[in-house]
C-alpha cells in the first residue's frame, strides 16, 4: 500500500493568471471607473441647492416681517413712552404751581378756622347756659299750657260731671278745701234724704198698718 501511494504522481503546478490568454480577455472586457461623477447626481445637488436657498429664502422673508413688526413696536412703545413723560411733566408743572398757589391758601384757611374754634370754645359755656335756661322756659311753659288746657277741660266739664268728680275722685283739680266742703254738703244732703226717705217708709209702714188711705189720711 504505501508503494503504490509513493508510486501516484505528483499535481500539476497552476499555471500563473497573466499567461492565461482567456483571462487577459476577460479583464480587458470590463470597463474601468471613471473619476467624474454621472448627470443625475449633479440633479440632485442643483435640486438640494435650490431647496435650501429657498428655505434660506422663506426664513429670511419671516425675519423681515418680525424685523417689521418689532420696529413698529419699538416704534409704538417710544411714543408712548413720550407721551407718559410729557404728562408726567406736565403733572409735575401742575404740583408745582398747586403747591406754590394753593397751599398757602389752606394754610390760611386752617388758621382762620383754628381761630374760629378758639373763639366757639370760649363761647361754648355761655351758649349752653342760654340753652339750659331756654330749656326751663319751654319746660315752665309747656307746664303752664298743660295746666291751663287742664282748667279749660274741666270749665267746658258739665257740672253734674264735675261734682261726681269732686266727690269721688281724689284728682280733681281744685283745692283740698273746696273738696271737703263740697263733700260735706253732699254728706249732709244724702243724710236729709236717708231721713226723709225713712220718715217716708215708717209712714207707708205705718198707713198699711192700719189700713189706712192716703188720700182719707192727707185730708185729715
Amino acid at each position: 500500500m504505501s508503494d503504490s501511494a509513493d508510486a501516484s504522481p505528483a499535481p500539476a503546478p497552476a499555471p500563473a493568471l497573466g499567461g492565461s490568454p482567456a483571462l487577459q480577455e476577460v479583464h480587458s472586457e470590463q470597463p474601468c471607473p471613471s473619476n467624474g461623477r454621472e448627470p443625475g447626481d449633479f440633479d440632485a445637488v442643483l435640486a438640494a441647492a435650490s431647496s435650501r436657498s429657498l428655505r434660506y429664502e422663506h426664513q429670511i422673508k419671516d425675519l423681515e416681517a418680525r424685523l417689521t413688526v418689532d420696529m413698529s413696536n419699538s416704534r409704538a412703545i417710544h411714543n408712548l413712552l413720550q407721551e407718559v413723560l410729557v404728562g408726567l411733566h406736565q403733572s409735575r408743572q401742575r404740583a408745582g404751581a398747586a403747591l406754590n398757589a394753593t397751599v398757602p391758601h389752606i394754610t390760611q384757611n386752617l388758621d382762620d378756622d383754628i381761630g374760629v374754634l378758639d373763639l366757639l370754645r370760649e363761647e361754648l359755656p355761655l351758649v349752653g347756659q342760654q340753652v339750659r335756661d331756654i330749656r326751663n322756659v319751654y319746660d315752665s311753659g309747656r307746664d303752664k299750657a298743660r295746666d291751663l288746657t287742664a282748667a279749660l277741660e274741666w270749665l267746658n266739664t258739665p257740672l253734674s260731671a264735675r261734682l261726681r268728680t269732686i266727690i269721688f275722685t281724689p284728682h280733681a283739680p281744685v283745692s283740698a278745701r273746696a273738696a271737703a266742703l263740697i263733700r260735706a254738703l253732699f254728706g249732709v244732703a244724702l243724710l236729709v234724704c236717708v231721713w226723709i226717705a225713712w220718715i217716708t217708709l215708717q209712714g207707708a209702714v205705718r198707713a198699711h198698718r192700719q189700713r189706712l188711705v192716703w188720700g182719707e189720711r192727707l185730708m185729715s
